[in-house]
């Protein structure tokens, strides 16, 4: 395994001598173990405690595991977060769960519940839009932009307002609050416009169809959020019932766009703003799905764009990624200043709106929803991913120890009657995050873990470009 340099050399200076002072401690295997079963996670939970297997008729203990005898006396666990900007390596486990999630969808996996017939369904891949707060910075395709400039890719200005002073931050804000709630408005006028468009009572649409959907937030360099989303059309018993005959791509489109011009919500006037109307922005966009890399899009291309999106938060606009619990903190943080304006913006706001918690999602820009969802029968659900993985680790537990328990002499655990056996367990809070030398270790491990899945997601696609050319030739 190799070590990368840090941020600095001065880091690098104090993660080489703790891992010296780890190497003395002599249990420098031990930690690399524990942490490469966190996966790298850059910021892991540590626990204090025991497990004890009893025989119950007789009491005598067969097995003991304690964290007495782990590296500084604790276990690590990975942390979990989905933040790409707190936890890396945690942040790749919940973004292959999303592209699972997304592709089980699309291409049909029997493991997860979804079959391979699914791609005869129609499924678009749409992107609905916050509207205009104000003239921003920008690079359109031809022409320079409205201040006259010609912006290089990645100029901090692109974004931002030409004239702060007239840009709609209350809008702004607002906007991304009620973006959730304006999503599920879309949804029900969705189902309404393509139940029109099919010429049938709303009844008789939910007796011949289903719509199913997946979607993920983004948040754009201006500070307003937009999703992107898979949605298909099913038959009235989700994925394994073909759609009826007059469901198409372009009544799909078409519907899509109805309902996201109709879909509003009202907000009534508060101090010295309006009331207002919270609508989608008029760039709708809808691009049909093809299976096998046909198509205008990929299979494999919507399931890694949404992946890629589901771990992100808001930090192309540079704002923190952790809640701010008075205002004066933002005095401690270096903003850009569009970004603080729309954090101020959800402050002014809060006591105008407080059913709203504008402050308490300040750090988000007033956003307060998932930033991935899906509807309950597009596919399979994170939870279920999540736990198929703890079920292969407690298969892999299960197993060791009754290999410990056979060495011993002892019965084998699976002839034991379930009430025989009794598990004796007390785990307590010891802290949380790594020391620099453990940092430098984590971080080697998840460069090593990310390739790998790297790997093998590349050689999954060049097993289905082999299927498609098979199919392409029968």
């Amino acid at each position: 395994m190799s070590l990368r340099a840090t941020a600095s050399p001065e880091a690098d200076r104090l993660a080489v001598a703790d891992l010296a002072r780890l190497a003395a401690r002599g249990d420098l295997p031990e930690l690399e173990h524990q942490i490469r079963r966190t996966g790298g996670c850059s910021n892991p939970v540590h626990l204090k405690g025991f497990r004890t297997l009893v025989h119950a008729p007789t009491g005598a203990v067969w097995h003991r595991y304690s964290t007495e005898h782990e590296p500084g006396n604790r276990l690590k666990v990975a942390c979990g977060n989905r933040r790409a900007s707190r936890c890396p390596s945690c942040a790749r486990t919940y973004s292959a769960d999303t592209f699972h999630l997304i592709r089980a969808g699309l291409a049909g996996d029997q493991d997860k519940g979804v079959p391979a017939t699914v791609r005869t369904h129609p499924r678009v891949f749409a992107t609905l839009t916050a509207p205009s707060f104000g003239p921003i910075h920008n690079r359109p395709d031809s022409g320079p932009c409205r201040c006259g400039l010609v912006h290089v890719a990645g100029s901090a200005v692109l974004g931002t307002p030409l004239d702060p002073e007239r840009y709609d931050y209350a809008h702004a804000v607002l906007w991304n609050n009620h973006a959730p709630d304006l999503w599920r408005r879309f949804t029900i006028y969705l189902f309404r416009v393509m139940a029109k468009m099919a010429g049938l009572y709303q009844r008789e649409l939910k007796e011949q169809a289903r719509i199913s959907f997946g979607k993920v937030a983004e948040f754009q360099r201006r500070g307003a959020v937009h999703f992107h989303a898979v949605i298909r059309i099913d038959g009235p018993g989700g994925p394994d019932s073909p759609p009826p005959t007059w469901a198409t791509v372009s009544l799909l489109d078409a519907a899509i766009r109805a309902a996201a011009r109709r879909a509003g919500i009202p907000v009534a006037a508060a101090g010295p703003h309006p009331a207002r109307v919270l609508e989608w922005g008029k760039q709708v966009d809808v691009r049909p799905i093809g299976a096998f890399g046909t198509g205008p899009i990929s299979e494999q291309a919507v399931a890694s764009y949404v992946a890629k999106y589901a771990t992100k938060s808001a930090e192309t606009t540079e704002t923190v990624d952790r809640r701010i619990l008075e205002r004066h903190e933002l005095d401690r943080h270096d903003l850009p200043p569009h970004t603080r304006r729309l954090i101020e913006a959800c402050w002014d706001l809060d006591t105008l709106y407080p059913d709203r918690l504008l402050a308490h999602w300040s750090h988000m820009l007033g956003f307060r929803g998932h930033f991935s969802s899906k509807s309950p029968a597009y596919s399979t659900t994170l939870g279920a991913l999540r736990q198929v993985r703890a079920d292969y680790r407690a298969e892999q537990a299960h197993q060791d120890l009754r290999d410990r328990l056979l060495a011993a002499g002892l019965p084998d655990l699976d002839d034991l009657p379930e009430a025989e056996t009794l598990v004796v367990a007390h785990w307590t809070f010891a802290g949380a995050g790594n020391s620099p030398g453990e940092s430098m270790l984590a971080a080697s491990i998840a460069r090593e873990v990310h390739e790998n899945r790297t790997t093998g997601r590349q050689e999954l696609i060049a097993l289905e470009e082999e299927e498609r050319a098979w199919l392409t030739n029968c």
